[in-house]
């Protein structure tokens, strides 16, 4: 099966958003039933107006920053963050005097909870007796093996 690669970014964009939208240019990259992914682009002074749509939606900044507001509250968002747009509840995004890039993901239906999880208690198990509970700080990450590269022109995965 070929990979498939799906274009969005500067060159790939039109004109998006709900009526009244100023500023902003899209590239849906991908529409199902079940949910959209899309790639927002806003410019200076751009705004996308508060409505409502019956999806939860993650807004996802990937570049630059801006404002959100869901209902009746308004935040800053930047870089690296992702706001909550619940079904329903008007919602809107816009910039003053900088640039913002967002990957918009909408869903028909909230993402179920991840099956076999239960509420309960976390038990410590392993030589030293039986099971115990475990409390909060107890334990840690398995530790990640350090590799030097060798070579400048190593460009594998993401930089040490």
């Amino acid at each position: 099966m070929p990979i498939e690669v799906r274009r969005f970014g500067v060159g790939h964009r039109r004109p998006d958003g709900p009526p009244g939208t100023t500023g902003i240019e899209g590239q849906v990259i991908e529409s199902r039933p079940t949910g959209v992914i899309s790639e927002l682009a806003f410019g200076l002074h751009a705004r996308i107006t508060p409505h409502a749509n019956p999806n939860a939606t993650y807004f996802i900044v990937i570049e630059g920053g801006g404002w959100v507001g869901v209902g009746d509250e308004r935040t800053r968002v930047l870089a690296g963050e992702a706001v909550v747009w619940p079904p329903d509840v008007l919602h809107a995004a816009w910039t003053d005097g900088t640039q913002m890039r967002a990957i918009v993901v909408e869903l028909s239906t909230p993402p179920p909870a991840l099956p076999g999880v239960v509420d309960g208690v976390a038990l410590a198990l392993g030589p030293g007796g039986p099971p115990r509970p475990v409390t909060k700080g107890d334990g840690s990450l398995a530790p990640r093996p350090v590799r030097l590269r060798a070579d400048p022109e190593d460009v594998e995965g993401e930089p040490l």
